[in-house]
């Protein structure tokens, strides 16, 4: 073989092994939902987002949008568990999760700026 035929020979494998490895980082990246208009997680951790703008721009979670916000979230995970109650704690709302009982499973927080949810217990 020549140079030219090895150095031509050693192009195509590469070329082959790079396309051969995008593929498949762009079939993983679309199993996880990337570039599928969610952000990463955005199915198991409610993010607070729309078309209209940054967050700075928007004005604090209400206390119905807290409720609405764990409620949705709740209901993804166990549709059993429902919301008791909520109080304000200053930068964020903490709300408790109750079972049929009514007995409390758990406790969430939901900042008030962002909207996220803070496991408080």
């Amino acid at each position: 073989m020549t140079k030219l035929s090895k150095s031509l020979a050693m192009a195509i494998t590469v070329l082959t092994l790079a396309a051969a490895a995008n593929f498949v980082a762009l079939d993983i990246a679309q199993a996880c939902g990337w570039g599928q208009g969610q952000a990463g997680g955005g199915d198991y951790v409610p993010q607070r987002r729309d078309q209209g703008g940054f967050l700075a721009s928007k004005g604090d979670v209400s206390e119905s949008q807290a409720r609405d916000i764990v409620t949705n979230y709740v209901k993804k995970l166990n549709p059993n568990l429902g919301i008791g109650e909520v109080k304000d704690n200053g930068g964020f709302y903490e709300i408790e999760i109750v079972d049929e009982g009514q007995q409390v499973v758990q406790l969430l927080g939901v900042d008030k700026r962002s909207g996220r949810l803070i496991l408080l217990n």
